[in-house]
Protein backbone atom coordinates (compact mmCIF):
# COMPACT_ATOMS: atom_id res chain seq x y z
CA UNK A 1 0.00 0.00 0.00
CA UNK A 2 2.97 2.06 0.75
CA UNK A 3 4.26 1.62 -2.43
CA UNK A 4 0.92 2.59 -4.31
CA UNK A 5 0.77 5.75 -2.20
CA UNK A 6 3.64 6.79 -3.91
CA UNK A 7 3.51 5.60 -7.43
CA UNK A 8 -0.27 7.92 -7.33
CA UNK A 9 1.79 11.10 -5.40
CA UNK A 10 4.00 10.80 -8.15
CA UNK A 11 1.64 10.51 -11.19
CA UNK A 12 -0.48 13.32 -9.79
CA UNK A 13 1.55 15.50 -11.41
CA UNK A 14 0.42 15.97 -14.90
CA UNK A 15 3.08 16.92 -17.10
CA UNK A 16 5.13 13.75 -15.01
CA UNK A 17 2.09 11.95 -15.49
CA UNK A 18 2.33 12.50 -19.66
CA UNK A 19 5.84 12.32 -19.46
CA UNK A 20 5.54 8.77 -18.19
CA UNK A 21 2.73 7.83 -21.04
CA UNK A 22 5.34 9.04 -23.58
CA UNK A 23 7.92 6.97 -22.67
CA UNK A 24 5.75 3.53 -22.13
CA UNK A 25 4.66 4.60 -26.02
CA UNK A 26 8.35 5.76 -27.08
CA UNK A 27 9.30 1.81 -27.03
CA UNK A 28 12.65 3.00 -26.47
CA UNK A 29 15.04 5.14 -24.09
CA UNK A 30 14.65 8.47 -24.01
CA UNK A 31 17.48 11.15 -22.53
CA UNK A 32 16.70 14.15 -20.58
CA UNK A 33 17.16 16.68 -23.58
CA UNK A 34 14.02 14.78 -25.64
CA UNK A 35 11.81 15.14 -22.47
CA UNK A 36 12.37 18.49 -22.44
CA UNK A 37 12.12 19.54 -25.99
CA UNK A 38 8.89 17.49 -26.54
CA UNK A 39 7.10 18.63 -23.44
CA UNK A 40 8.82 22.71 -24.03
CA UNK A 41 10.33 22.83 -20.64
CA UNK A 42 13.74 23.35 -19.57
CA UNK A 43 16.15 20.08 -18.86
CA UNK A 44 16.46 20.61 -14.96
CA UNK A 45 12.70 20.18 -15.12
CA UNK A 46 12.57 17.50 -17.29
CA UNK A 47 15.36 16.02 -15.07
CA UNK A 48 13.33 16.45 -12.35
CA UNK A 49 10.22 14.60 -13.16
CA UNK A 50 12.31 11.55 -14.77
CA UNK A 51 14.34 11.34 -11.22
CA UNK A 52 10.80 11.07 -9.39
CA UNK A 53 9.69 8.77 -11.78
CA UNK A 54 12.85 6.39 -11.17
CA UNK A 55 12.53 6.68 -7.42
CA UNK A 56 9.15 4.89 -7.35
CA UNK A 57 10.75 2.25 -9.50
CA UNK A 58 8.75 3.51 -12.73
CA UNK A 59 11.29 3.89 -15.19
CA UNK A 60 15.21 2.95 -14.30
CA UNK A 61 17.85 4.86 -15.97
CA UNK A 62 21.69 3.94 -17.06
CA UNK A 63 24.61 6.53 -18.30
CA UNK A 64 26.45 5.44 -22.10
CA UNK A 65 28.91 7.04 -23.94
CA UNK A 66 27.17 8.65 -27.21
CA UNK A 67 29.91 8.08 -29.27
CA UNK A 68 29.74 11.73 -30.15
CA UNK A 69 32.53 13.07 -27.55
CA UNK A 70 31.51 15.07 -24.15
CA UNK A 71 29.96 13.80 -21.43
CA UNK A 72 27.88 10.39 -21.39
CA UNK A 73 23.84 10.62 -21.48
CA UNK A 74 21.89 9.35 -18.88
CA UNK A 75 19.16 7.32 -20.60
CA UNK A 76 15.57 6.40 -19.01
CA UNK A 77 13.27 3.54 -19.92
CA UNK A 78 10.82 1.87 -18.90
CA UNK A 79 11.31 -0.44 -15.50
CA UNK A 80 9.82 -4.33 -15.75
CA UNK A 81 8.22 -3.64 -12.02
CA UNK A 82 4.57 -4.23 -12.56
CA UNK A 83 2.76 -1.08 -11.76
CA UNK A 84 -0.26 -2.30 -9.20
CA UNK A 85 -2.33 0.92 -8.56
CA UNK A 86 -5.61 -0.70 -7.33
CA UNK A 87 -7.23 -0.08 -4.06
CA UNK A 88 -7.56 -2.54 -2.18
CA UNK A 89 -5.02 -4.30 -3.67
CA UNK A 90 -6.17 -7.13 -5.67
CA UNK A 91 -3.42 -9.72 -7.15
CA UNK A 92 -4.86 -10.34 -10.96
CA UNK A 93 -1.48 -12.08 -11.56
CA UNK A 94 -2.21 -14.42 -9.33
CA UNK A 95 -5.74 -14.90 -10.55
CA UNK A 96 -4.76 -15.12 -13.76
CA UNK A 97 -1.95 -17.97 -13.47
CA UNK A 98 -4.64 -20.34 -11.64
CA UNK A 99 -7.36 -19.82 -14.16
CA UNK A 100 -4.66 -20.62 -17.11
CA UNK A 101 -2.81 -23.37 -14.79
CA UNK A 102 -6.56 -24.78 -14.20
CA UNK A 103 -7.20 -24.97 -17.97
CA UNK A 104 -4.04 -26.42 -18.69
CA UNK A 105 -4.59 -29.45 -16.14
CA UNK A 106 -7.78 -30.33 -18.70
CA UNK A 107 -5.12 -31.56 -21.38
CA UNK A 108 -5.47 -31.11 -24.98
CA UNK A 109 -9.26 -29.75 -24.52
CA UNK A 110 -8.46 -27.37 -21.69
CA UNK A 111 -5.68 -25.93 -24.28
CA UNK A 112 -8.15 -25.56 -26.79
CA UNK A 113 -10.90 -23.99 -24.95
CA UNK A 114 -7.75 -21.15 -23.39
CA UNK A 115 -7.23 -20.50 -27.52
CA UNK A 116 -10.76 -20.49 -28.15
CA UNK A 117 -11.55 -17.91 -25.41
CA UNK A 118 -8.25 -15.98 -26.20
CA UNK A 119 -10.02 -15.42 -30.15
CA UNK A 120 -13.19 -14.57 -28.65
CA UNK A 121 -12.09 -11.98 -26.84
CA UNK A 122 -10.08 -10.46 -29.05
CA UNK A 123 -13.23 -10.53 -31.36
CA UNK A 124 -15.13 -8.90 -29.17
CA UNK A 125 -12.13 -6.09 -28.35
CA UNK A 126 -12.28 -5.16 -32.59
CA UNK A 127 -16.08 -4.98 -32.24
CA UNK A 128 -15.94 -2.42 -29.34
CA UNK A 129 -14.67 -0.25 -31.58
CA UNK A 130 -16.72 -0.39 -34.43
CA UNK A 131 -19.14 2.91 -34.31
CA UNK A 132 -22.81 1.60 -34.61
CA UNK A 133 -24.10 0.47 -37.81
CA UNK A 134 -20.90 0.37 -39.30
CA UNK A 135 -20.21 -2.72 -41.53
CA UNK A 136 -16.60 -4.29 -41.70
CA UNK A 137 -17.19 -4.53 -45.49
CA UNK A 138 -17.56 -0.86 -46.13
CA UNK A 139 -14.38 0.02 -44.19
CA UNK A 140 -11.47 0.51 -46.59
CA UNK A 141 -8.15 -1.28 -45.50
CA UNK A 142 -6.20 2.13 -43.70
CA UNK A 143 -9.81 2.63 -41.64
CA UNK A 144 -9.36 -1.26 -40.42
CA UNK A 145 -5.84 -0.21 -39.76
CA UNK A 146 -6.69 2.24 -37.31
CA UNK A 147 -9.24 0.12 -35.84
CA UNK A 148 -6.39 -2.25 -34.81
CA UNK A 149 -4.53 0.48 -33.69
CA UNK A 150 -7.18 1.83 -31.43
CA UNK A 151 -8.39 -1.74 -29.72
CA UNK A 152 -4.50 -2.84 -29.84
CA UNK A 153 -3.58 0.17 -27.57
CA UNK A 154 -7.00 0.14 -25.68
CA UNK A 155 -5.71 -3.39 -24.23
CA UNK A 156 -2.37 -2.02 -23.42
CA UNK A 157 -0.18 -3.60 -26.50
CA UNK A 158 1.33 -0.25 -27.95
CA UNK A 159 1.77 -1.42 -31.24
CA UNK A 160 3.33 -0.38 -34.53
CA UNK A 161 1.61 -1.18 -37.84
CA UNK A 162 3.53 -1.52 -40.90
CA UNK A 163 1.68 -2.64 -44.20
CA UNK A 164 3.09 -3.27 -47.20
CA UNK A 165 2.34 -1.45 -50.39
CA UNK A 166 -0.12 -4.18 -51.79
CA UNK A 167 -1.64 -4.07 -48.16
CA UNK A 168 -1.64 -7.90 -48.13
CA UNK A 169 0.86 -7.96 -45.56
CA UNK A 170 1.22 -6.48 -42.32
CA UNK A 171 3.90 -6.00 -40.18
CA UNK A 172 3.44 -5.33 -36.18
CA UNK A 173 5.47 -5.09 -33.73
CA UNK A 174 4.18 -5.51 -29.91
CA UNK A 175 5.99 -3.15 -27.16
CA UNK A 176 3.76 -3.92 -23.96
CA UNK A 177 2.45 -7.33 -23.72
CA UNK A 178 -0.33 -7.27 -21.31
CA UNK A 179 0.37 -10.97 -20.27
CA UNK A 180 4.50 -10.27 -20.19
CA UNK A 181 4.83 -11.46 -15.81
CA UNK A 182 2.17 -14.94 -16.43
CA UNK A 183 3.80 -15.58 -19.97
CA UNK A 184 7.30 -16.06 -17.87
CA UNK A 185 5.58 -18.89 -15.72
CA UNK A 186 3.85 -20.85 -18.59
CA UNK A 187 5.27 -19.24 -22.00
CA UNK A 188 4.16 -21.75 -24.39
CA UNK A 189 0.11 -21.77 -23.21
CA UNK A 190 0.56 -18.40 -22.53
CA UNK A 191 2.00 -16.79 -25.70
CA UNK A 192 -0.41 -19.56 -28.11
CA UNK A 193 -3.57 -18.03 -26.26
CA UNK A 194 -1.88 -14.27 -27.49
CA UNK A 195 -1.84 -15.40 -30.74
CA UNK A 196 -5.30 -16.60 -30.70
CA UNK A 197 -6.37 -13.09 -29.44
CA UNK A 198 -4.59 -11.38 -32.09
CA UNK A 199 -6.09 -13.65 -34.62
CA UNK A 200 -9.09 -12.99 -33.26
CA UNK A 201 -8.47 -9.16 -33.71
CA UNK A 202 -8.22 -9.81 -36.97
CA UNK A 203 -10.55 -11.87 -38.33
CA UNK A 204 -13.22 -9.27 -37.10
CA UNK A 205 -11.43 -7.15 -39.79
CA UNK A 206 -10.40 -9.28 -42.72
CA UNK A 207 -11.80 -11.97 -44.49
CA UNK A 208 -8.67 -13.99 -44.44
CA UNK A 209 -5.91 -13.89 -41.87
CA UNK A 210 -2.44 -16.05 -41.60
CA UNK A 211 -0.68 -14.90 -38.36
CA UNK A 212 2.89 -15.59 -38.27
CA UNK A 213 5.12 -15.30 -35.20
CA UNK A 214 8.56 -13.87 -35.90
CA UNK A 215 9.91 -12.83 -31.98
CA UNK A 216 8.89 -12.73 -28.64
CA UNK A 217 9.62 -10.66 -25.15
CA UNK A 218 9.72 -14.21 -23.79
CA UNK A 219 12.95 -15.24 -25.69
CA UNK A 220 14.51 -11.82 -24.76
CA UNK A 221 13.47 -9.89 -27.82
CA UNK A 222 12.78 -6.06 -26.82
CA UNK A 223 9.32 -7.04 -28.49
CA UNK A 224 7.00 -9.29 -29.90
CA UNK A 225 6.53 -9.53 -33.72
CA UNK A 226 4.73 -10.63 -36.41
CA UNK A 227 3.69 -10.91 -39.83
CA UNK A 228 -0.07 -10.77 -40.74
CA UNK A 229 -1.22 -12.15 -44.14
CA UNK A 230 -4.33 -10.45 -45.21
CA UNK A 231 -7.28 -10.73 -48.09
CA UNK A 232 -9.82 -7.69 -47.42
Amino acid sequence: MEQTLKITSVLSDPTRYYIYQYITKRHQEVTVQEIADSFTIHPNVARLHLSKLEDVNMLTSETKKTGKGGRPSRLYRLSNDVIQLHFPYRDYQLLARIAIESMLTLGEEGKKALFQTGRKFGQELVEQHLSSGTLVTDLTFDQKLVILKEAASMAGLYPEFQPNEENTKIYFQIFNCPFKEIAYHDAEAVCDMHHAFLQGMFQSLFDSVELVEKETMTAGCDSCSYQAFVTK
